[in-house]
Protein backbone atom coordinates (compact mmCIF):
# COMPACT_ATOMS: atom_id res chain seq x y z
CA UNK A 1 0.00 0.00 0.00
CA UNK A 2 1.44 3.14 -1.07
CA UNK A 3 1.70 6.37 1.43
CA UNK A 4 2.39 9.68 1.26
CA UNK A 5 3.30 11.39 3.64
CA UNK A 6 3.90 15.86 3.72
CA UNK A 7 5.94 17.95 6.02
CA UNK A 8 7.48 21.31 6.09
CA UNK A 9 4.13 23.33 6.99
CA UNK A 10 3.78 26.02 9.41
CA UNK A 11 3.57 29.44 10.75
CA UNK A 12 5.72 31.58 8.67
CA UNK A 13 5.10 35.76 8.44
CA UNK A 14 3.81 37.52 5.21
CA UNK A 15 6.92 37.24 2.48
CA UNK A 16 8.64 34.60 4.49
CA UNK A 17 9.20 30.99 2.41
CA UNK A 18 8.52 27.45 3.45
CA UNK A 19 10.01 24.09 1.81
CA UNK A 20 7.08 21.66 1.76
CA UNK A 21 8.14 17.90 0.97
CA UNK A 22 6.33 14.48 0.21
CA UNK A 23 7.52 11.23 0.15
CA UNK A 24 5.85 7.89 -1.16
CA UNK A 25 6.59 4.74 1.07
CA UNK A 26 5.20 1.24 0.33
CA UNK A 27 5.03 -0.28 -3.20
CA UNK A 28 5.29 2.05 -5.98
CA UNK A 29 5.78 0.76 -9.49
CA UNK A 30 6.20 4.13 -11.46
CA UNK A 31 5.41 7.50 -11.12
CA UNK A 32 3.95 9.39 -13.65
CA UNK A 33 2.35 13.10 -12.29
CA UNK A 34 3.22 14.66 -9.24
CA UNK A 35 1.67 17.44 -7.88
CA UNK A 36 0.60 19.33 -5.17
CA UNK A 37 -3.27 20.96 -3.95
CA UNK A 38 -4.30 22.85 -1.37
CA UNK A 39 -7.57 23.60 -0.08
CA UNK A 40 -9.35 26.03 2.68
CA UNK A 41 -12.44 25.37 5.02
CA UNK A 42 -15.49 25.82 2.88
CA UNK A 43 -13.95 25.94 -0.90
CA UNK A 44 -12.75 23.07 -2.95
CA UNK A 45 -9.37 21.64 -3.53
CA UNK A 46 -7.18 23.63 -6.08
CA UNK A 47 -4.16 23.07 -8.11
CA UNK A 48 -0.83 24.50 -6.77
CA UNK A 49 1.78 22.84 -9.24
CA UNK A 50 2.39 19.84 -11.24
CA UNK A 51 5.61 17.99 -12.15
CA UNK A 52 5.84 15.74 -14.87
CA UNK A 53 8.79 16.26 -17.19
CA UNK A 54 6.96 19.96 -17.42
CA UNK A 55 5.86 21.79 -14.89
CA UNK A 56 2.63 23.45 -14.65
CA UNK A 57 1.36 26.12 -12.22
CA UNK A 58 -1.64 28.07 -11.15
CA UNK A 59 -1.24 31.67 -12.06
CA UNK A 60 -0.82 32.61 -7.89
CA UNK A 61 1.92 30.39 -8.20
CA UNK A 62 4.18 31.61 -10.44
CA UNK A 63 6.82 33.21 -10.02
CA UNK A 64 6.82 32.61 -6.28
CA UNK A 65 6.66 28.63 -6.01
CA UNK A 66 9.01 26.00 -7.13
CA UNK A 67 8.13 22.44 -7.48
CA UNK A 68 10.62 19.56 -8.05
CA UNK A 69 10.92 16.19 -8.27
CA UNK A 70 13.38 13.10 -7.24
CA UNK A 71 12.34 10.21 -9.62
CA UNK A 72 14.84 7.90 -7.69
CA UNK A 73 13.72 8.64 -4.13
CA UNK A 74 9.52 9.18 -5.47
CA UNK A 75 9.66 12.17 -3.47
CA UNK A 76 8.17 16.06 -4.62
CA UNK A 77 8.44 19.00 -2.99
CA UNK A 78 7.08 22.33 -3.49
CA UNK A 79 9.63 25.74 -2.46
CA UNK A 80 7.11 28.49 -1.29
CA UNK A 81 8.34 31.99 -1.25
CA UNK A 82 6.81 35.61 -0.51
CA UNK A 83 4.04 34.10 0.88
CA UNK A 84 0.52 36.21 0.97
CA UNK A 85 -2.17 35.18 4.18
CA UNK A 86 -4.03 34.19 1.28
CA UNK A 87 -1.63 31.17 1.03
CA UNK A 88 -3.37 29.31 4.32
CA UNK A 89 -4.37 26.48 3.30
CA UNK A 90 -3.68 22.64 3.99
CA UNK A 91 -1.58 21.53 0.82
CA UNK A 92 -1.52 17.76 -0.47
CA UNK A 93 0.65 16.57 -2.34
CA UNK A 94 -0.14 13.47 -5.44
CA UNK A 95 1.04 11.25 -7.05
CA UNK A 96 -0.53 8.96 -9.82
CA UNK A 97 1.01 5.61 -11.27
CA UNK A 98 -0.31 5.69 -14.67
CA UNK A 99 0.20 8.83 -17.52
CA UNK A 100 -3.06 10.29 -18.19
CA UNK A 101 -1.96 12.57 -20.89
CA UNK A 102 0.22 15.78 -21.48
CA UNK A 103 -0.30 18.87 -19.76
CA UNK A 104 -2.32 19.74 -16.71
CA UNK A 105 -4.33 16.67 -15.35
CA UNK A 106 -6.98 16.71 -12.65
CA UNK A 107 -7.38 15.42 -9.43
CA UNK A 108 -9.05 12.34 -10.56
CA UNK A 109 -5.89 11.65 -12.33
CA UNK A 110 -3.89 10.65 -9.36
CA UNK A 111 -3.79 7.69 -7.45
CA UNK A 112 -2.67 8.46 -4.09
CA UNK A 113 -3.15 11.56 -1.73
CA UNK A 114 -1.26 12.59 1.60
CA UNK A 115 -2.78 13.39 4.43
CA UNK A 116 -2.16 17.19 4.22
CA UNK A 117 0.05 19.36 6.10
CA UNK A 118 -1.23 23.05 6.88
CA UNK A 119 0.41 26.14 6.13
CA UNK A 120 -0.61 29.62 8.10
CA UNK A 121 0.34 32.98 6.78
CA UNK A 122 0.10 35.39 9.39
CA UNK A 123 1.66 37.83 10.94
Amino acid sequence: QVQLVESGGGLVQPGGSLKLSCAASGIIFRVDHMGWYRQVPGKQREFVAQATGDTYYADFAKGRFTISRDNANSTVALQMTSLKPADTAVYYCAVSEVWAHDGPVSPDDYDHWGQGTQVTVSS
